[in-house]
């Protein structure tokens, strides 16, 4: 039963395009239902609900945003839809950066990729990177 009010709550769209939106977005990614999310960052899942459905709910608070960017694996400026301010974006490489673009990666993917070197070398195509993101990812669920 908890599991089809889980489902239930996810049934909405995507059509909160603010910080509701985006942690449905990376949520949805990660394949976890509100109430995983919920247990995962300690944060109601009723408050998570409002967040992603209401674009006029209360915006959360700093140690809220804190505690679900933790649970989802990603920053709170991705959270936010800002862009992370540091000297690493001088050290992406540009098919990285294009590949990041088109997939819509979360800043802290495009830095762990960033700091992959095969043999010394870097990936040099979109492609490649395509491939080695799709491979980790793929084997996260080997650690469950």
């Amino acid at each position: 039963m908890a599991a089809e009010q889980g489902d239930q709550a996810d049934a909405g769209g995507d059509s909160n395009p603010g910080i509701g939106g985006r942690i449905r977005r990376y949520r949805k990614e990660r394949g976890l239902n509100l109430t995983r999310l919920a247990e995962q960052s300690g944060v109601s899942k009723g408050y998570l609900s409002a967040l992603e459905n209401d674009a006029h709910a209360r915006r959360p608070s700093a140690e809220t945003l804190y505690a679900v960017a933790r649970a989802l694996g990603v920053t709170m400026a991705d959270l936010l839809g800002r862009e992370l301010l540091s000297a690493a974006n001088t050290d992406i490489p540009d098919s990285l950066r294009e590949f990041a673009e088109e997939e819509n990666l979360p800043e802290t993917d495009v830095r762990m990729l960033s700091a992959i070197r095969f043999r010394g070398e870097t990936p040099r195509t979109k492609e490649r990177w395509r491939y080695i993101y799709t491979a980790i990812r793929t084997s996260a669920a080997i650690d469950q």
